[in-house]
């Protein structure tokens, strides 16, 4: 079972950690469902140098778009030795026309139906060429193989997925074409993602869902059980959900302390472009406070090149970002996925520069933007990073907070994610990453102590929460 690596996660010159963050969980998933006496290896090329010397039976390969070339050279070597081949993941399913004639068999749409049907009709000797996904649960699934993932890797090996996709629809969103003919959001039982949580070893534990908050109720009762097990988690949610009174205060209380949001935008004209309503009339600042208020760190997103942006866009959502305290930030340069419905509209606009999936990696232009040039676009890009993480800035944003512990907390968070990327890098190349947990570690719990009671304790009365930052 491989993941390729992503272009960009072997270029000498740009090589963040995110790349050794997380194991490649989806394939362990799949792992689950094989026999007890199966051999297999789960290979992860961010991490480690493949093995291609090996005559394997059958050869498992996830794709995304900027690894796709690199999956379907793999692919090729793998059939010349004899082995069976599938493909699957998100560009497999946007464009199966492309990746077929690279594999024995692919795969559309999540597996958690289609590979034991596939498993069973190859122990059969009759396997097919194609299985679309149509049944959409996590019921019963097996116990996910993490024995089969190096820990000593990564900086985050207590990832964990407790649902499938995502209850929005936006224009730009990959997942949208990959739970295309069922349910493109659906969640596990709480007793199931409760006992997969308490597998985990040590206290670090963080949420790869899309939205982990997508379904209110069950996220609620996943809280709940969550109390008392001493962990210390990250996860990605929305601004509506953020906004919602009860849910947040009760991911905060059993060890929620870095959230993911996609702002995105801070034009309602693009944002009603792009179909992402759940962020329309909602006060991203209000949203920031209750995250802060109850000790959680933002790593907020935002896309750069909608029609409706100029060259004032870098500059205002930086400053933005800066001045209400947004600790680390990802920046994105528009890219219509294949599948999508911005990809359709911007190909039948005529508007695509190209189809060379190597550059499709919100790093780069490959559309024509409506009032900026692609040079400009991308260098606004770039300068936004630098911007956003320089050392001014991140005091300024650090600078935000009402006590000295969230100031020195939003400076180590900040500066360690951006600033030590030399450090990262070696850690990385050394097999050592793993060393740097319990830094994460203690950052996140020294900044989950509540900014209220540090202010009480400094004599500083709290900020209030009104009815208006939750409407």
């Amino acid at each position: 079972m491989i993941l390729p690596a992503l272009t960009e996660a072997l270029s000498p010159y740009f090589r963040p950690i995110k790349y050794s963050l997380f194991p490649p969980l989806g394939l362990a998933t799949l792992a689950g469902f094989l026999d007890p006496d199966d051999e297999v290896q789960l290979q992860d090329e961010h991490v480690e140098k493949l093995a291609l010397d090996d005559t394997p039976d059958l050869v498992v390969i996830q794709v995304y778009i900027t690894s796709a070339a690199r999956a379907y050279r793999l692919a090729d070597h793998y059939r010349q030795r004899g082995a069976h081949v599938c493909l699957g993941g998100l560009h497999v399913t946007s464009l199966p026309e492309e990746a077929a004639p690279h594999a024995d068999t692919i795969f559309l749409g999540p597996g958690e139906d289609t590979w034991p049907a596939f498993l069973a009709d190859l122990r059969a000797g009759r396997p097919c060429p194609r299985y679309e996904s149509r049944v959409r649960t996590l019921d019963r699934l097996p116990p996910i193989r993490r024995d089969l993932i190096q820990r000593h890797l990564y900086l985050v090996p207590n990832s964990i997925v407790v649902s499938r996709g995502c209850p929005h629809v936006c224009d730009f969103c990959y997942k949208v074409a990959f739970f295309e003919g069922g349910r493109g959001f659906y969640t596990q039982k709480v007793d199931a993602a409760l006992s997969e949580i308490d597998r985990l070893p040590g206290r670090h534990v963080y949420f790869l869902d899309d939205h982990l908050f997508g379904d209110a109720r069950f996220a609620a009762v996943l809280f709940e059980g969550m109390r008392g097990m001493g962990r210390l988690w990250q996860a990605a949610g929305t601004v509506s959900s953020v906004l919602r009174p009860g849910l947040l205060e009760k991911a905060a209380a059993c060890g929620l302390r870095s959230l993911f949001v996609g702002f995105e935008t801070l034009n309602p004209e693009a944002l009603r472009a792009q179909r992402k309503a759940q962020n329309l009339h909602r006060d991203y600042g209000a949203a920031i406070r209750r995250l802060h208020d109850l000790g959680v760190m933002v790593n907020g997103s935002f896309v750069f090149g909608m029609d409706e942006d100029d060259h004032t866009v870098f500059d205002r959502t930086v400053d933005w970002a800066i001045a209400n305290g947004v600790e680390t930030a990802t920046f994105h340069i528009l890219t219509p996925y294949p599948g999508t419905a911005l990809f359709r509209r911007m190909e039948a606009e005529g508007r695509l520069l190209h189809r060379d999936w190597d550059l499709y990696d919100t790093r780069h232009v490959v559309f024509h933007s409506q009032r900026m040039t692609s040079e400009a676009l991308e260098s606004g890009y770039w300068r936004a990073y630098r911007d956003f993480y320089r050392w001014g800035s991140i005091f300024r944003g650090a600078w935000t907070k009402e006590t000295a512990g969230g100031r020195l907390r939003h400076v180590a968070y900040a500066g360690g994610w951006k600033k030590f990327e030399p450090l990262w890098d070696f850690a990385i190349k050394t097999r050592r990453i793993c060393r740097l947990l319990p830094v994460l570690e203690s950052v996140l719990s020294e900044f989950g102590r509540h900014p209220a009671d540090e202010r009480r304790s400094s004599g500083t009365e709290p900020t209030a929460v009104t009815e208006r930052d939750v409407a």
